[in-house]
Parts: structure tokens; sequence; C-alpha cells
């Protein structure tokens, strides 16, 4: 059977994630997102989805191996020319981890080194380009404050540490999206993880996948204050424009990810003008929805907070790729690991339907 773009075709049988579009859950090794998000850090979870446990209760588990950088990769970023992409900068350094001495790790263990990595490097490269001095990783801080801290060399506020780990926590894993299956066919080779994540970033680069939410923000700047929404969001609908951020291509009710990073906002509210904008604006724009494009069903995605957090905490916007990049690293490695658990090797067939002589 034929089948476009494989779409809807079952390849892989995993324990990793689920995720229900119909009724609108997405779980994680079995666990909906709702209870797990709230409960546990970036680190816990990454661990859980690695391992299919978390940590014990006497294990003290960080992310600090791999913060630094070795010698050579640092020598690789520095050398890259200030137009580089930090997509194409990102893949470049991972790459280079082939080079680097696992011998003595688990797969585990590389997982945890490269996810540990990946922020340095976006923060190094980041950085290069703007001609301003590297930061190094600070230990004292966890996964999501040390990637703001190395951004900007100013300790993040906890209201944006919480806003954004809330968003790293909810896209670690998606089930069998095109950066995820591209991980996944390369490991099957039986190729080394540091391959299957240079294909995963190589995958996520492409704007089909890995797009960012700069309409969103630019839809936020549009409006400006909550006394804008209403006229602003009218008239667009009226003009039959499309209104950025919501309707999702898998879930057919509310995204569950966006409903945790609402709540996330809604509780931290008072403390960032951008966050309360954007929770009061979802409101208004679903009530016009309503109205306008009557039986549509079209709710907030997780682009539509993913864009609120990201403009709360001067994210640029070239590294609103690369951010979600280094969340989605840990659903890449856990189905790397999987993979190799019980591997075959992906091979399907294609037709000619070319010209014969």
């Amino acid at each position: 059977m034929f089948q476009k773009g494989l779409k809807d075709v079952v390849a892989v049988h995993t324990k990793i994630a689920s995720v229900e579009g119909d009724i609108g859950e997405l779980r994680y090794r079995g666990i909906l997102v709702d209870e797990l998000i709230p409960n546990h850090s970036f680190e816990e979870i990454a661990h859980f989805l690695w391992n299919g446990k978390f940590p014990d209760e006497n294990e003290s588990y960080t992310l600090h191996e791999g913060r630094d950088l070795p010698a050579h990769v640092k020598l690789i970023i520095d050398a890259l020319p200030p137009e580089t992409p930090v997509m194409d900068a990102m893949r470049t350094a991972i790459s280079a981890y082939s080079h680097y001495n696992f011998t003595n790790q688990t797969i585990e263990q590389q997982a945890l080194h490269l996810t540990a990595a990946l922020p340095s490097i976006i923060a190094r490269h980041s950085r290069n380009v703007k001609g301003l001095p590297v930061i190094e990783p600070d230990k004292n801080l966890a996964h999501t404050a040390n990637y703001l801290w190395m951004l900007t060399g100013t300790k993040p506020s906890n209201v944006h540490v919480e806003a954004l780990e809330t968003y790293l926590k909810l896209t670690m894993e998606h089930g069998m999206n095109a950066s995820t299956f591209a991980a996944r066919v390369t490991v099957s080779t039986e190729s080394d993880l540091t391959a299957a994540v240079t294909s995963a970033l190589g995958t996520m680069k492409g704007p089909l996948h890995g797009g960012a939410p700069s309409a969103v923000i630019e839809l936020l700047e549009e409006i400006g204050t909550q006394e804008n929404i209403r006229p602003v969001i009218q008239e667009k609908l009226q003009n039959g424009e499309r209104i950025m951020g919501f309707g999702h291509r898998i879930y057919k009710t509310e995204d569950p990810r966006s409903i945790l990073l609402r709540d996330k906002c809604e509780k931290l509210a008072g403390q960032d003008g951008w966050l309360d904008l954007a929770t009061a604006a979802e409101t208004e724009i679903v009530t016009l929805l309503e109205t306008y494009k009557p039986g549509r069903k079209l709710y907030t995605n997780v682009e539509y907070y993913a864009a609120a957090i990201m403009r709360a905490i001067d994210m640029p916007p070239e590294l609103f790729t690369p951010t979600f990049s280094a969340s989605r690293i840990v659903g890449w490695t856990a189905h790397a690991i999987e993979q190799l658990s019980d591997n075959t090797i992906f091979r399907p067939q294609s037709v000619y339907i070319g010209k014969k002589s």
C-alpha cells in the first residue's frame, strides 16, 4: 500500500508517549502530562523518559555533567562565521561529539550528556554572534535557569524560569513526529546516538516542522494592551485573516500542553505583563472565533503560549526553534534508546513511476 509521506502508517510500537488528538490527551510513559508536569522538574522527567522510572529518593539527579563543553567543540563553535544560523551551529557542534570519548558511558548517560550540552552550545554561539563574552555554566542553577543565565549573564527571575521550564517539559516528547522518526531511522542502522541527534536537528531545522511562534508574537505585539484585544481580532476576522496560535493538526479539542501553559501563566498573574496579556487575549479570541467561525472548534495550541513565554523572557526569534530543540532532544534520545532495545532497520519500499525504455 502506498501512503504519501507515510501519513497514518504505523511504523513503531513505543512505550514512551501517546498522543490522543481526539480527546486532547498527551501521556509520557502512560502518565498524563497534567499530572506529571506540575510535580516534577525537567531533570526528573528526562530521567523518566530515558529510564522508565524516576530518580530514587536518595539520588541527586542533575544535568550538570555535559554543560562544560569539550575543548574541541568550543573551538569549532568559535570558528563558525557569525552569519551561521543557530540550528546549523547546533548540528555542527553535536556532530563533533562523534570524536568525544563515550567509551564507558551507557546510552542513557550519553543522552544526559548531550542534553546538558545543547543549551551551552546555543548560548555560546548566540553570544559569539552578538560579540559578547561567553558565560560559563553555573552548577548552582538547575537546567532551565542555567540556560537563561548562559544566554544573558543575568540570574533569571523565578517567574521566567517557571514559565520557560513548563514549556520545555511539555515539548520534550510528542510521538512520531518528523525529527523523532529521523532519529530512529538513523540509529536503526546501528549508528551512534550523536548521529541520531544530528539527524533530528537537521529535520527540526525545516520550517514545516520546527517553525517558530513568531507570528503569534507579532499578533500579541499588535494587540499591545488588553483594551485592544477585541477591536484588533474583530478586524482580522472580518478581513478573513487567520488568527495565529489557534487550531492544531492533531488535537481536535484543546491542546493539553496549552492548557497547562495557560494554568502556569494564570498562576503567575500580575508578575509579567506579556503573560497577563496572553491569558486575557485567549479568552476573548476563543469567544470571537466561536462567533465568526461557528463549529470550527479552534482552540489554543502550544505555540500560542510558547510565544507569550518567549516574548516575556525576551528570547530573540532566532532562538525559538533551538530552544524547542533543547527540550525535544530528550524525546529524540529516548526513542533512540528504545529503538536499539529491539532494533530492526527501517527499510520501506518505493515504486518506480518514471519512463521505461
